[in-house]
């Protein structure tokens, strides 16, 4: 797709279409009550991804102490980076996006859809846990001798 137009959609699109929304809202329910309700779904959301931006750094901390290299983890918290810029946005369309990603099933489910979609991680398991990647196994024979011991 080219760039162009997803930089026109980012930054011309989705703001007309928040404008739309916020005009329908305020046309329905006031002006006052539309101004509250975006200020109280950029507060919530601010708390909410704060409170699993702290689990998420949490797990970050197990991974490490467990010597693994905790990339799913740093994965959901660029997610949560997102999550918490589209509900600081005012506007209803980038809140419900943004609250959709901070249920963490779904969360998770979506990371690991586009992740084997891009080919970037392998299939998961059935209870839905991340597969550890196959490696293809490699032998090299050969024959050695010490130099040090006497023949």
């Amino acid at each position: 797709m080219n760039p162009l137009l997803i930089f026109l959609l980012l930054f011309v699109g989705v703001p007309l279409v928040e404008l739309y929304f916020l005009i329908k809202v305020g046309a329905q329910i006031g002006a006052f009550p539309t101004i509250f309700l975006t200020i109280f779904t950029a507060l919530l959301g601010g708390w909410m991804v704060r409170a699993q931006g702290f689990a998420t750094l949490s797990r970050v901390r197990e991974a490490m102490d467990r010597g693994e290299a905790p990339a799913f983890e740093m994965m959901e918290g660029a997610v949560l980076l997102i999550c918490g810029l589209l509900l600081l946005l005012p506007g209803f369309v980038t809140d419900v996006v943004g609250f959709i990603f901070l249920v963490p099933p779904l969360r998770r489910w979506l990371l690991t859809v586009g992740l084997q979609g891009g080919g970037v991680m392998g299939p998961t398991g059935s209870n839905g846990e991340r597969s550890p990647p196959q490696r293809e196994t490699r032998v090299i024979e050969g024959e050695f001798r010490r130099e040090d011991e006497k023949d």
